[in-house]
């Protein structure tokens, strides 16, 4: 497999990655070992980028899956990104330190501000920011930048020396692009990502498969996202060695360009993490299988859910997935 260079970092990474939350508790919720052995299978395959974050709790997969691998190697070191939604400096400091006794590492490659927003989001974070600065001098984080499914956070970036990493919500369909306080467009935030890239910043790309919701357009979802000029690679959620193997096959150019996956047992899931409770999903839902829990966020009723897909395009926070 060929590696890419993640713009102005010295990290190399495999053009397909793996989001290590499908293995986690608010997925899959795979025992330790297992999701473990998923991840060093995935390694084993040449896959060798791996993203997590805090919120995920998903640091034991990762520990677990590294206990054999030589740290000290730079060619046997895979690339771990995590993400924290802190806000404050001590907030910050707490996560790094959680992250670095929790994957039992000495120095984490990435770590981002999870999920920032339209402003003011940005300004309200400048301490955890701060944090990540202090912690990148003293050579502990190597690089740090911002996840985010906004426009306007993306094409901020590109004026912050000290972003050295963004990783945007993409997909061809415009699901979850978000541009202030509305839906934003696919092409918008390919334009944002190219002028990161022209700035000099590493980009990966998120949800290529919509949350899930592209994932029957296999090809023609990753085609788009790794066509876009300043992707380095798209990280995917994985949960199989199946998917897997598909992922390293597109990446070596030998998997069949009819491909389609098998959909047929995925199901319409709304994340409780992401979702704010709108209801604009409830609205759009034509079979009335969407509802308000005693939470206050949205539900699936699976029992009459068709898994049309016709509510993802509306939720704002890309909370609705298929898996």
């Amino acid at each position: 497999m060929k590696y890419n260079k993640l713009g102005s970092t010295d990290l190399y990474i495999s053009p397909v990655s793996f989001g290590v939350m499908t293995v986690g508790k608010n997925q899959l919720d795979l025992p330790i070992e297992e999701g473990a052995e998923l991840i060093r299978y995935a390694i084993r395959k040449g896959i060798n980028f791996f993203d997590t974050a805090q919120y995920y709790e998903t640091y034991p997969y990762i520990k677990e899956a590294l206990k054999n691998i030589d740290m000290s190697v730079a060619s046997d070191r895979p690339v771990i990104c995590t993400k924290s939604l802190c806000l404050s400096y001590e907030e910050m400091e707490y996560a790094i330190k959680e992250a670095l006794e929790d994957m039992s590492l000495e120095v984490i490659d990435i770590f981002l501000l999870h999920e920032v927003r339209q402003d003011p989001d940005w300004n309200s974070r400048c301490g955890a920011w701060q944090c990540l600065q202090d912690y990148k001098d003293m050579g502990i984080i190597r690089y740090t930048g911002v996840s985010t499914h906004h426009i306007d956070v993306v094409e901020k970036m590109s004026g912050i020396p000290e972003c050295d990493v963004v990783f945007p919500l993409i997909n061809y369909a415009g699901l979850g692009i978000r541009k202030g306080s509305g839906a934003g467009a696919a092409e918008e935030m390919a334009a944002a990502i190219k002028k990161c890239s022209d700035a000099g910043k590493g980009l990966f790309a998120m949800k290529a498969f919509g949350g899930g919701n592209l994932t029957g357009s296999y090809i023609k979802a990753l085609d788009y996202v790794s066509s876009l000029e300043g992707i380095d690679s798209i990280m995917v959620g994985i949960g199989k060695t199946e998917e897997i193997d598909r992922l390293v096959e597109y990446a070596e150019g030998t998997l069949p360009s009819d491909y389609v996956p098998d959909i047929s047992n995925k199901k319409i899931q709304i994340d409780p993490g992401d979702c704010e409770g709108c209801g604009a999903c409830i609205k759009r839902c034509p079979n009335k299988a969407i509802f308000r829990n005693s939470m206050g966020i949205a539900e699936v009723d699976h029992d009459i859910c068709l898994t049309c897909g016709y509510c993802a395009p509306v939720c704002p926070v890309r909370a609705i997935i298929m898996w």
